[in-house]
């Protein structure tokens, strides 16, 4: 296991909350020198806690009204070819395997209800294999920064 000191701990804080914000601000407002913050952020990429740099989207202004958590419980025989059926269908946008009374739990977005009911009945119900499934709509949602970004390690 990699030890991170509390300055890549601030690092990663900052950077959580704004991936865009520039070195020399960063900088400023860390009250560290800018080369050794572009050193830090390399090798935090190089030991691969940094994975990327993306964006945050408003998905609400590209049409998707209704995020959904479906349960699914599976013939193991067919585990295989479920991933990659889900893997092809684009309102899918993440799946894990969970333990409990699921086998995986999928991620769905969709522009409405209805939508959505017809993905789980025609794209996710029809699949080989898939023995039960039960969605979970999403009311509301509330991020917070994980704890491990608030206390120092």
């Amino acid at each position: 296991m990699h030890r991170f000191d509390e300055l890549d701990m601030k690092l990663l804080f900052e950077l959580t909350k704004d991936g865009s914000i520039s070195v020399p601000t960063l900088s400023k407002k860390l009250g560290i020198n800018a080369s050794v913050l572009y050193s830090r952020i390399k090798r935090l990429m190089k030991k691969k806690l940094i994975k990327k740099f993306t964006v945050e989207i408003d998905d609400s202004l590209l049409g998707i009204g209704v995020k959904a958590s479906v349960g699914i419980n599976r013939d193991p025989k067919h585990k295989d070819e479920i991933h990659k059926t889900f893997m092809g269908i684009p309102e899918v946008v993440s799946i894990s395997e969970v333990t409990g009374r699921f086998d995986i739990i999928i991620q769905v977005y969709a522009k409405d209800l209805e939508a959505l009911h017809t993905i789980v009945i025609e794209k996710i119900g029809k699949v080989p294999g898939i023995q039960n499934s039960e969605t979970f709509v999403e009311l509301q949602k509330t991020d917070k920064d994980p704890v491990y970004l608030t206390q120092t390690i």
